[in-house]
C-alpha cells in the first residue's frame, strides 16, 4: 500500500496572495514535465478544482476537515492520489485560518499536519521589502508542527525589488523557491461568488492555465520544489486510501446503518441516477458519483441548459451546486426539461438538490419560471450567506433518517421564500438555530452543500429508494 506520495501544500498569509495562480501553475508545470499530478483543494471551494483538473487532466478533489472530519482527510487524499507521481494541495484563506470559532479545524495548516506535507508559502511582496522576512518568520515559527519548506514571492516589481526581498530572507531559514513578476499576472475573471468556473469559459480557461504554467516554470525552481515534495515521508497515522465500495470503516462519527457496499440484488438492473452538469451546475464532489456507482447506480450526466429530456430510464435525480441565477433565462426556456423534472418529482422518485438545485426546483427564480416542484420563489440578494453549518435531519427523507447529523456549507447570494406548510430538511445550528430546506415526497432540497463521504449511508439510501420507488 502506497502511503508516501510526494506532496506539497501551497498556502499564503491571506486570501488574494496568489495561491490559485501558483498552485495551478505548479500542477500544470509538473504535468508538462511528464509527472502524473494529483490536484487537491483545502475546504469546500468548488471553482478552483475545475482549473486544477485542466492543469493535470485529473479530477480536482477537496480536502475538508470540517465537512468530512479530520479522520477522513488522509484517506481521501490517498484515494485521489492513487497512481500519481506527486500531489499539489492548494490551501484556503490564510495558512492558519480555520472554521470560525473552531481553532485550527479545517485550516490549511490543519490539513498540512494531517497529511504530513511541507508548506510552500506564497507571499504578496508588492508593498514590502525587508519586512517580508518578519512576515515569513512569523508564519514559519507560529506552529512548530507546520513545516514551511519554502517561499514563493509574488507580484515582484523588478529585479532590484527581488534582490532586496531575497537579501531580507537570507537569514530567515526559509529558502526562496521562486519569484513571480507583477507584470506577468494572469487575469481570471470573477463575479459575485468568486472566479468564473471553467465550464463557462473553457477555451479562455485553457489559455489561462497555460499562462500560469509558463509563469511558474519561468519564475520558480521546479527542481527544488519537486525535491521538497519528495522529502515528505509517509502520510501520518498509517491511513488506508478511502474507497467508495466499502467506506464506512473510515468514519468514527455516529451514522445511520449502511451495508458499506453495493446493494443491488444479483441480476437486477442498475437504477439510472441522472446528475445535472453543464455550465449552470458545475459543482459536485467527485466522491458523490463514486459512492452512487458503488451503491449500485448507473450515473448519467445531463445538461439542463441543452437537454430537453432526462436520461432514458431515470429513476432518481441529483442537482448540485452552480449558478442557475446566471442562466435563469436559458433554464426557463427549456420548458420540456422543466416539465420532465416536475413529472419525475411528482411520481415520488428520489430527487436530491443542493443550493443551485434548490433554486432550480422552485416555482421561479428572479421572475423566470423554473420547475415548480417546490412551492417557493427564489431571487438574488445583496447579502452573502457563507459559512459552515452543523445540521440534523428534521424528518425522514430519501437521504437520511430523522436525527441524522451532518455538517454542511452555505455559499450563496440568493433568498428562497417558501409557501405555507413546507416540511424542512434540516435543523441548523450556526449562526442561529433555524430550520432550512424542503422535504416532500421523494424530494430533499436544501441550501447546504454536504460531503457524502462523511455519511456513506446517504448514497446507499438514495440508490435503494431509486430501486424501490
Amino acid at each position: 500500500m502506497v502511503t508516501s506520495v510526494p506532496r506539497l501544500v501551497v498556502a499564503a498569509p491571506s486570501s488574494g496572495s496568489g495561491k490559485t495562480t501558483v498552485a495551478t501553475g505548479l500542477m500544470a508545470a509538473f504535468a508538462a514535465r511528464g509527472l502524473a499530478v494529483s490536484p487537491h483543494k483545502v475546504g469546500p471551494d468548488y471553482i478552483d478544482p475545475g482549473y486544477h483538473a485542466l492543469a493535470t487532466g485529473r479530477v480536482g478533489r477537496n480536502l475538508d476537515a470540517y465537512l468530512c472530519g479530520p479522520e477522513l482527510v488522509a484517506p481521501l487524499f490517498l484515494h485521489g492520489a492513487r497512481g500519481c507521481d506527486l500531489a499539489v494541495v492548494e490551501g484556503v484563506m490564510g495558512l492558519y485560518d480555520g472554521a470560525a470559532g473552531e481553532g485550527e479545524l479545517a485550516s490549511t495548516a490543519h490539513v498540512a499536519k494531517l497529511l504530513g506535507a511541507p508548506v510552500v508559502l506564497v507571499v504578496d511582496a508588492s508593498s514590502q521589502s525587508r519586512s517580508v522576512a518578519a512576515l515569513v518568520h512569523g508564519f514559519a515559527s507560529w506552529d512548530p508542527q507546520v513545516r514551511v519548506g519554502g517561499v514563493i514571492l509574488n507580484k515582484v516589481a523588478s529585479d532590484r525589488h527581488e534582490e532586496l526581498l531575497r537579501e531580507a530572507l537570507d537569514s530567515s531559514g526559509v529558502p526562496v523557491l521562486g519569484a513571480l513578476r507583477r507584470a506577468g499576472q494572469v487575469a481570471t475573471p470573477s463575479r459575485h461568488l468568486g472566479l468564473v468556473p471553467v465550464a463557462e469559459r473553457q477555451a479562455a480557461a485553457v489559455e489561462a492555465v497555460a499562462s500560469m504554467a509558463a509563469q511558474v516554470a519561468q519564475g520558480c525552481d521546479l527542481a527544488a520544489l519537486e525535491a521538497l515534495a519528495r522529502a515528505a515521508g509517509p502520510v501520518p497515522g498509517g491511513s488506508a486510501p478511502w474507497t467508495p465500495a466499502s467506506p464506512t470503516h473510515h468514519t468514527t462519527r455516529p451514522a445511520e446503518k449502511s451495508s458499506g457496499g453495493p446493494t443491488r440484488p444479483a441480476g437486477s438492473r442498475a437504477p439510472v441516477v441522472a446528475v445535472a452538469g453543464g455550465p449552470a451546475f458545475t459543482f459536485s464532489y467527485a466522491e458523490h458519483t463514486e459512492l452512487l456507482t458503488a451503491a449500485g447506480a448507473e450515473v448519467v450526466t445531463f445538461d439542463p441548459l441543452r437537454d430537453e429530456r432526462l436520461p432514458e430510464g431515470t429513476a432518481g435525480l441529483v442537482v448540485g451546486g452552480g449558478f442557475p441565477e446566471v442562466y435563469a433565462r436559458e433554464l426557463s426556456a427549456n420548458e420540456p426539461l422543466r416539465k420532465a423534472v416536475a413529472a419525475l418529482a411528482l411520481s415520488g422518485a428520489p430527487v436530491a438538490a443542493e443550493c443551485a438545485g434548490l433554486l432550480y426546483l422552485c416555482r421561479e427564480l428572479d421572475g423566470q419560471p423554473m420547475c415548480g416542484v417546490l412551492d417557493a420563489t427564489a431571487r438574488m440578494s445583496d447579502r452573502l450567506t457563507l459559512g459552515y453549518r452543523d445540521a440534523v435531519a428534521v424528518g425522514d427523507s430519501v437521504l437520511a433518517v430523522a436525527g441524522t447529523r451532518m455538517r454542511g456549507h452555505e455559499f450563496h447570494r440568493t433568498v428562497v421564500e417558501p409557501g405555507a406548510g413546507a416540511a424542512p430538511a434540516w435543523g441548523v445550528r450556526a449562526p442561529v438555530r433555524r430550520v432550512e430546506g424542503f422535504v416532500q415526497q421523494g424530494v430533499h432540497a436544501s441550501y447546504l452543500h454536504t460531503h457524502w463521504a462523511s455519511r456513506p449511508g446517504v448514497a446507499h439510501r438514495f440508490v435503494e429508494r431509486c430501486r424501490t420507488s
